[in-house]
C-alpha cells in the first residue's frame, strides 16, 4: 500500500495531515475497559491509524497501552499514528486546560497528541466529576468565555504538547465566535460533529468547507444507542431500506456503504465497534465508489434526526442545537 499518511489523509489549515478514516473508541459504561484495547490493538492491526479518543470516555490507559503495544511489536511508529483526544466540558476555565491535556497524556504515556478539541461548548461545573449535578440530579453548567478557552488550546499547540486544535458540537455561529476573536492565532483545525445519512449536515459541512475547516463525522454509522445519552426509540440507521439496497449492488455492507458516503462528501469520518469482524469490515471502504445517483439517494434520507441531543444544555448560551446548522 502506498504511503498511507499521504494517500488517505486530508490537509489540515495548519498543515499538519489526519487520516480520513478514523476508529472511534468510546463505549457505554457496562463495556469493560480492557475491551477498547484489544479494539485499539485489532484497528491498528487491520490498517487504521487515525483513533479517536476523550478525557470523558475513561478509557485513555487501555488505548495508551494498545498504541504502545503495536509500536512496540513493530507494527507501527508513534508518528504514524494519529492520535485526538478532547477537552471535557468540567476543564473549559482556560487554567484548568493545560492540565487536563497533560493528564490525558499522562494516561496514555504520551509526549504529544495529534489533535486536541474542545468536547462541548458549554462548561459544567469546574472539578473532578465527570459529571457534576445539584441535588435534584441535574447536571451543574457553568458559562465560560470560549475564546478564552481556545487561547488556552493555541498555548498547548505552542507548548508541543498538541500538533493541531480544534473544537467538536459547534454550529456555525459557535465557530464564527472562534474565526472572528481579536488576535487568533489559530484557527480550529477541524469541527467534530454526529453526522450521518439521517443527520447529513449539509450546511454545515458547506460551512466548514468556506472556512478549510475539516468536518469530523461521529455517529457516522448511526449511534450505539446509550441510554444515558440516546432515545432507545430513535431508529436504527443500519436498518435504513435504501441504505441496504445500496450495499447489496455494491456487495457491501450497509455500514460500509454510510462510511463511504462521507469520504466522498469530503467528511472524514470515525469508525467505532468493538467486533473484530466489524473493525475489519470498516476499514475495506477505499476499493468501491458509490455512483452520482447513489449519493444522491442517501443525500435523500436526511430528516435532521440527532441522536445525541444534549438536551440537558438547551438553556446554556453557548447550546449548539438551537441553530439551524
Amino acid at each position: 500500500m502506498t504511503d498511507l499518511k499521504q494517500s488517505y489523509s486530508v490537509r489540515l489549515n495548519d498543515g499538519h495531515f489526519m487520516p480520513v478514516l478514523g476508529f472511534g473508541t468510546y463505549a457505554p459504561d457496562h463495556t469493560p475497559k480492557s475491551q477498547a484495547a484489544e479494539a485499539t490493538k485489532v484497528a491498528i492491526d487491520v490498517g487504521f491509524r487515525h483513533i479517536d479518543s476523550a478525557y470523558l470516555y475513561q478509557n485513555e490507559e487501555e488505548v495508551g497501552q494498545a498504541i504502545w503495544e503495536k509500536i512496540a511489536d513493530g507494527t507501527v511508529k508513534r508518528e504514524d499514528i494519529f492520535y485526538t483526544t478532547k477537552l471535557w466540558a468540567t476543564f473549559l476555565r482556560p487554567e484548568l486546560v493545560r492540565p487536563a491535556l497533560e493528564s490525558s497524556l499522562k494516561k496514555l504515556g504520551l509526549d504529544y497528541v495529534d489533535l486536541f478539541i474542545i468536547h462541548v461548548p458549554f462548561a459544567m461545573k469546574a472539578g473532578e466529576e465527570l459529571l457534576p449535578k445539584n441535588a435534584s440530579g441535574e447536571i451543574i453548567l457553568e458559562t465560560v468565555d470560549l475564546c478564552d478557552t481556545w487561547e488556552a488550546l493555541e498555548k498547548c499547540k505552542d507548548a508541543g504538547l498538541t500538533k493541531s486544535i480544534g473544537v467538536s458540537n459547534f454550529n456555525h455561529k459557535l465557530l464564527e465566535l472562534i474565526l472572528n476573536k481579536p488576535g487568533l492565532k489559530y484557527k480550529p483545525t477541524c469541527n467534530q460533529v454526529e453526522c450521518h445519512p439521517y443527520l447529513n449536515q449539509s450546511k454545515l459541512l458547506e460551512f466548514c468547507k468556506s472556512k478549510d475547516i475539516v468536518l469530523v463525522a461521529y455517529s457516522a454509522l448511526g449511534s450505539q444507542r446509550d441510554p444515558q445519552w440516546v432515545d432507545p426509540d430513535s431508529p436504527h440507521l443500519l436498518e435504513e431500506p435504501i441504505l441496504k439496497s445500496i450495499a447489496k449492488k455494491h456487495s457491501r455492507s450497509p455500514g460500509q456503504v454510510a462510511l463511504r458516503y462521507q469520504l466522498q462528501r469530503g467528511v472524514v469520518v470515525l469508525a467505532k465497534s468493538f467486533s473484530e469482524k466489524r473493525i475489519k469490515e470498516n476499514f475495506q471502504i477505499f476499493d468501491f465508489e458509490l455512483t452520482p445517483e447513489d449519493m444522491k439517494a442517501i443525500d435523500g434520507l436526511n430528516r435532521n434526526l440527532r441522536y445525541d441531543k444534549l438536551q440537558f444544555a438547551a438553556n446554556h448560551p453557548y447550546f449548539p442545537f438551537s441553530e439551524e446548522y
